[in-house]
């Protein structure tokens, strides 16, 4: 995908820069035949090229600048091609005006229609830094010639430059808010169809798999029962049957996401009770949970159930990640008088920063036997409850995930 859109973006700056050298060239000879031709005809002055500039070689210079784009262009650059003929008629006009003006005392009569087209063309490029480039370019292009040529006849193009840049400036932060609510808008349908694509599959993954496993589970059950010598392998089994289980469920969860059921909770008691169902596994991996302030914190208003199976999520998350054992810290304090923070905190293997802002994406793990689906569904309950979640981490340093929850729900 990423390979498709930068193809398509060389496609439509080639589309801009050879619109932008059409007019380039139009309106340069345009603009000088009037100048320096048809203009002098009408007002009783010499027609022709001004003595001691460049003459025929200033034009020999910008088509030569031609046979370079039409290089760029060709070995996929386009997006140099505007810089390459911003560069060279800076230089080859400021060397035409220097050989005309300087050292003379002839009025200073210089500059070109074209100047504006490189204003005017930055929206189109939709690029801030070119914009900036180029009009500071042209404005210190004049100043330089003024304080060169003692002439204050260069405040007329800086200031017509200063309008003409201030409204190709507006334009340009529109183009790019436009662009910005674009790419958002279909952001959010891809991954609105992406989950509905996942949640047609979970259903009927979730359904086919349910069903045999309350059958394999009670079976297994009477066998651990008839074979009391094999009970911890049986044992096994069913934590393994459970675990498959919980996967169901949280396909379930997305194929037919219910409505949240909204009571005042004491966070502290949620936690609490996640901690003491995961305590056990978490023990024998050496881990540890520590505590702080949870007691202090408020009632939130949210779905008890779907808050449980958040943390779970978060806190399993946590302890597979810390494969050598440690201490998971989980804190909570009230911020802004409205929401409650909770942290947790681990000391595992941490997530690479390519990988930061992919965590939540449907079904992406990185862990070997992992499902990509526990935190998918967190992201949808805290979107339930107008929360916000946040990653902190750094590889080999652990990970710190900030799960930031109203107090009070409000109807939008």
């Amino acid at each position: 995908m990423k390979g498709f859109d930068q193809q398509t973006l060389i496609k439509e700056e080639t589309k801009a820069v050879t619109l932008f050298i059409w007019l380039f060239y139009i309106i340069l000879t345009l603009y000088d035949l009037f100048f320096y031709y048809l203009l002098p005809l009408n007002t009783g002055g010499s027609p022709g090229l001004p003595m001691g500039g460049l003459g025929m070689g200033y034009y020999l210079a910008v088509i030569g600048l031609l046979p370079l784009a039409m290089y760029l262009i060709r070995t996929k650059r386009p997006f140099q091609v505007k810089y390459l003929y911003f560069a060279g008629f800076f230089l080859i006009d400021f060397s035409n005006s220097m050989l005309i003006y300087f050292g003379e005392i002839k009025e200073f009569q210089s500059g070109n229609a074209v100047e504006l087209l490189f204003i005017i063309f930055a929206p189109l490029f939709v690029n801030k830094r070119y914009f900036w480039i180029v009009t500071g370019g042209m404005v210190a292009k004049y100043l330089l010639v003024g304080v060169m040529l003692s002439s204050q006849k260069v405040m007329v193009p800086i200031v017509l430059l200063v309008i003409f840049s201030s409204v190709s400036y507006v334009l340009l932060n529109r183009f790019y808010s436009y662009i910005h609510s674009l790419t958002h808008v279909f952001q959010e349908l891809r991954q609105t169809e992406k989950l509905a694509a996942v949640g047609q599959m979970a259903s009927a993954v979730g359904h086919e798999v349910r069903n045999p496993l309350a059958a394999l589970r009670g079976f297994t059950q009477l066998q651990m029962e008839k074979h009391p010598e094999d009970r911890e392998r049986y044992k096994i089994m069913i934590e393994e049957i459970d675990r498959i289980n919980l996967i169901a469920d949280d396909l379930m969860l997305l194929s037919k996401p219910r409505l949240p059921l909204f009571k005042r909770v004491e966070l502290n008691t949620v936690i609490n009770y996640v901690i003491s169902i995961i305590n056990e596994q978490a023990a024998n991996q050496n881990i540890r949970f520590k505590t702080v302030n949870l007691e202090s914190i408020p009632k939130v208003q949210c779905d008890e159930n779907m808050m449980k199976q958040a943390f779970i999520n978060l806190v399993k998350n946590a302890t597979e990640s810390m494969a050598g054992g440690g201490t998971i810290l989980i804190s909570a304090k009230v911020v802004k008088d409205d929401q409650v923070l909770v942290s947790i905190k681990d000391e595992g293997c941490g997530i690479e920063a390519e990988n930061m802002e992919r965590v939540v994406d449907p079904f992406y793990t990185t862990k070997p036997d992992g499902t990509g689906i526990g935190l998918m569904v967190t992201k949808q309950i805290v979107d339930e409850h107008k929360a916000e979640i946040t990653f902190e981490s750094e590889k080999g340093k652990g990970t710190i995930v900030n799960l930031i929850i109203p107090l009070e729900q409000t109807s939008e």
